[in-house]
């Protein structure tokens, strides 16, 4: 084994390493309530957080789960649990009950932190699943404040944290260990949790920071969810790495990111199209001053050159990225001086990523299509206790297959075709058909359905159902239907009715045959 696979004391101390270095920097705003952390801050937290995860029982590589929106209190659990060797596992508050429940099963936590907001959704959510541990809540208001209902013996974070803030004796772990589980999804839409490991955390960081040129002195608005990779590795960790700032908030709003540019002299921004849409469409948009802005990527799905222009004539260097949560995510970068005429590619490969697209297997030639693969230590080390599926998707070799078509151009840059499966991205989140049309087909006037995507200004992508049945049926009354069944980026935002559903065969459903009919 080599030494970086070895024991080592570094392995999940980062906000003391960083505060050893800078401890009167602002490493996290909280945009919300306002209120400013230094590194000795953020590091004294962590110090009473990752004794709260000992008085708890959680132990090494045993996992918290936490149902939360962006605020300071995961931060903490994120530090604390490189202190103390556990494992953070964020969860989507945006998933239905049965969702939530499966991906609580799989995590199988030995504490539970949730947001106030949130509490009756995981409490449903627990039911008919096998997890018990202690559970503790997240809220703005002050302490004393109990949970009721699903967790009647829950206590507040604030009165749960003990006092002591003294250093705590950092568990020394291996760079392999576990770190993050961050979930995802199969082709089917069944949820997979993603290991990422100290070793991928601290090797994407590195990639990021050397290929898009992060500096000490960067801030960013977090507008990513941070149950989602794009919390953390697109830029959070990068950041602190560097000694940055992070400024969060509880919910989206493009007129605060604009403030938090102009107020905060935000230098680094990454989010995905509608919400680089969302904020030029604001009438803030015009006035606020830009300049400090040096680093403006996009992510999550194609973003329109429309929306690159605008930003563009603000005189930003828009450019796109790629990356999923088995790799990275942030595996390429746009040259020094790229041309325009590159927008819609991704860009070359980052510092330590080898990219390929292949056939089978098989490299194919420059400009051809093929399914893209990527090799770097930033890759996670699998999926949890899915050997299978860990299997499909990490080769023995290093290389992740990454499920997307893409080609090379004969100047090395890396154009994304479109997704090898049917799944899509809308506004960010991954949307699987198949899981979307299995709950559809429960709707008592529904015979037969495929779900399709198709192009929307806001979210890049949405659903479109083609339906047959009966014809009466309209989207908000299976859009109500959906609730509590699927989370509502999943559900159609139209309909489309066929009297028969094309066949391919005798009882095979002729799906591209639909896509061309009714989809993009």
């Amino acid at each position: 084994m080599s030494e970086f696979g070895r024991p080592q004391e570094w392995v999940g101390a980062w906000s003391e390493k960083r505060t050893a270095l800078t401890p009167d920097r602002t490493g996290l705003v909280d945009a919300t309530t306002g209120e400013r952390y230094t590194y000795a801050d953020l590091d004294r937290r962590a110090n009473r957080t990752a004794r709260l995860l000992c008085d708890r029982g959680v132990d090494e590589g045993e996992a918290v789960a936490v149902v939360s929106r962006n605020r300071p209190g995961l931060v903490d659990l994120f530090f604390a649990t490189g202190k103390t060797g556990s494992v953070l596992a964020p969860l989507s508050h945006r998933l239905a009950p049965p969702e939530l429940g499966t991906l609580l099963a799989r995590v199988d936590p030995e504490l539970l932190v949730v947001e106030a907001p949130f509490v009756e959704l995981t409490g449903e959510a627990l039911e008919g699943t096998d997890v018990e541990c202690p559970a503790v809540t997240l809220t703005d208001g002050e302490a004393g404040t109990s949970t009721e209902g699903s967790f009647p013996d829950a206590e507040a974070y604030v009165d749960a944290l003990p006092a002591d803030d003294d250093p705590v004796e950092t568990a020394t772990l291996a760079p392999s260990d576990p770190h993050l589980l961050l979930h995802t999804g199969g082709s089917t839409g069944t949820p997979k949790e993603t290991v990422l490991t100290h070793r991928g955390i601290v090797w994407n960081s590195v990639n990021t920071i050397t290929s898009w040129g992060l500096r000490d002195d960067d801030v960013t608005p977090m507008v990513f969810p941070m149950f989602h990779t794009g919390g953390w590795n697109v830029v959070t960790v990068p950041i602190w790495h560097m000694g940055g700032t992070v400024v969060v908030a509880r919910e989206f709003d493009p007129g605060q990111v604009l403030r938090v540019v102009e107020d905060e002299g935000g230098s680094v921004l990454v989010a995905v199209p509608a919400v680089l849409r969302a904020m030029t469409e604001h009438a803030a948009w015009s006035d606020t001053d830009l300049s400090t802005l040096r680093v403006v990527k996009s992510g999550g799905g194609p973003c329109r050159q429309a929306v690159m222009e605008a930003w563009w004539d603000r005189g930003v260097d828009l450019s796109q990225g790629y990356g999923l949560t088995e790799c990275g995510p942030n595996n390429f970068a746009m040259p020094e001086g790229w041309p325009r005429e590159q927008a819609d590619s991704v860009g070359r490969p980052a510092m330590h990523v080898d990219a390929r697209v292949v056939d089978d297997g098989i490299p194919v030639d420059r400009g051809e299509v093929g399914e893209l693969e990527l090799r770097s230590p930033h890759a996670a080390a699998g999926y949890l206790d899915a050997p299978e599926e860990t299997a499909a998707t990490f080769g023995d070799d290093g290389w992740v297959a990454t499920g997307d078509l893409a080609r090379v151009d004969d100047e090395g840059f890396y154009h994304v075709e479109g997704r090898k499966k049917h799944m899509f991205v809308s506004g960010g989140e991954n949307v699987y058909p198949s899981e979307v049309e299995d709950a559809i087909a429960d709707h008592p006037a529904v015979d037969e359905v495929i779900v399709v995507a198709v192009p929307d200004d806001q979210w890049g992508r949405v659903g479109r159902a083609v339906v047959e049945g009966d014809t009466d049926l309209t989207v908000d009354e299976l859009r109500d239907f959906l609730d509590g069944r699927l989370a509502r980026f999943k559900h159609p935002r139209s309909l489309a009715f066929v009297e028969t559903m094309p066949t391919s065969g005798p009882s095979k459903l002729d799906r591209d045959a639909v896509v061309e009919r009714f989809g993009e």
